[in-house]
């Protein structure tokens, strides 16, 4: 279970790309990946902001970013309903990407 598309980050859009899976330890369900580099994104988590909100269409999730990598992405994660729209049949459904 996949997202590769547009998002946004508090106010800020941005393109990410996220997986997740469902965790048999915990019993929930952890996602998260990387946001592409945007500087305001990586300044949030420079300035000390880790809880950040990502919104993908009309789904908003709690999110922590934690790294900026070495290219200037951010690495984010998050724990519950995965932040990207379900898809009906998952198991024949290709992954979400935008061009």
């Amino acid at each position: 279970m996949s997202y590769h598309g547009p998002a946004g980050v508090e106010g800020t859009s941005v393109r990410v790309h996220l997986s997740g899976r469902w965790e048999p330890v915990d019993g929930r369900f952890h996602w998260g990946g990387r946001i592409e580099p945007e500087p305001r994104v990586a300044h949030l988590l420079r300035s000390g902001r880790r809880d950040v909100e990502l919104r993908i269409a009309d789904r908003v999730r709690a999110a922590r970013l934690a790294e900026v990598d070495p290219w200037g992405g951010v690495r984010i994660t998050g724990v519950g309903d995965p932040p990207w729209p379900p898809v009906a049949d998952p198991t024949s459904a290709p992954e979400h990407t935008e061009g």
